[in-house]
C-alpha cells in the first residue's frame, strides 16, 4: 500500500479513484500518566506521555484507513491527512483520511 499527502505519485498512475477512506479512534488518559505529564508541565519541557499517547492514536488510526483502503482493492491512498478533536474533557479522536486509488507504474 503506499501512502503519500499528495494528489498524484510521480512513478504511477491513478487509474481508478475508489474514494474515501479513512480510520479513527478515540483515547483518553490515563490518571498515572496525568500525574506525571502534570509534574512535566511545572518543569517545562516534552510532555512525553501524551506524546507517545497522540503517536499510537495517530499509528492505530492509520492501521484501520489503510484496513478499510484494502477491503475495498486499493493500491495506494492519496491526499493523506489526519485530524484530531477533543471528544469530551480527557478524551480525543485521531482520524486518518483520503483518497483510495488503483495505481499504475508509469513505463518509462
Amino acid at each position: 500500500m503506499i501512502l503519500t499527502t499528495q494528489h498524484e505519485l510521480g512513478d504511477y498512475d491513478i487509474v481508478e479513484t475508489l474514494g474515501l477512506v479513512r480510520g479513527n479512534t478515540v483515547r483518553s488518559r490515563f490518571f498515572g500518566r496525568d500525574i506525571m505529564a502534570n509534574l512535566r508541565m511545572i518543569v517545562g519541557g516534552e510532555v512525553q506521555e501524551y506524546t507517545k499517547l497522540m503517536a499510537e492514536s495517530r499509528e492505530q488510526a492509520l492501521d484501520r484507513m489503510v484496513e478499510q483502503a484494502k477491503g475495498i482493492g486499493a493500491d495506494g491512498i492519496v491526499g493523506l491527512n489526519f485530524s484530531t478533536s477533543m471528544i469530551s474533557q480527557g478524551a480525543s479522536e485521531m482520524m486518518a483520511f483520503g483518497t483510495a486509488v488503483k495505481l499504475r507504474k508509469k513505463v518509462r
